[in-house]
């Protein structure tokens, strides 16, 4: 151990590797019965886990039921929509859904691509 690392303290590893990207869905949903919401969730899990195109992150609900959002992170934003993307198709309440590709951490300038699902 140098000098400067008994002062200091040891130097923090720098994180290599790609940035982290994300995938965020909006949807409208009308319901406070989440059974619909947890069943996708299930699925998008699988599909990106089969994949090994990143990880599932979660969801969030308005109470009312009104809308919500999935989250999920990988090293590849288009890959991880590649691998959504036909599941989102598949469900009846993603139609008219947003779905948000950041390239990148959460920046204001980090670059993004937004995909309106078909209604």
């Amino acid at each position: 151990m140098g000098v400067l690392s008994k002062l200091f303290g040891p130097r923090k590893p720098v994180r290599k590797g790609p940035p982290e990207h994300s995938v965020i869905v909006h949807f409208f949903y009308g319901s406070t019965n989440l059974q619909h919401v947890y069943a996708l969730e299930d699925l998008l899990r699988n599909a990106i886990s089969e994949a090994a195109a990143g990880e599932y992150d979660g969801h969030e609900v308005a109470e009312d039921g009104s809308d919500g959002f999935y989250y999920m992170y990988g090293p590849d934003a288009e890959a991880l929509y590649r691998v959504i993307s036909p599941v989102l198709a598949a469900s009846s309440f993603m139609r008219g859904a947003t779905v948000t590709l950041c390239f990148g951490s959460p920046k204001r300038s980090t670059p993004k691509r937004v995909i309106q699902l078909p209604l």
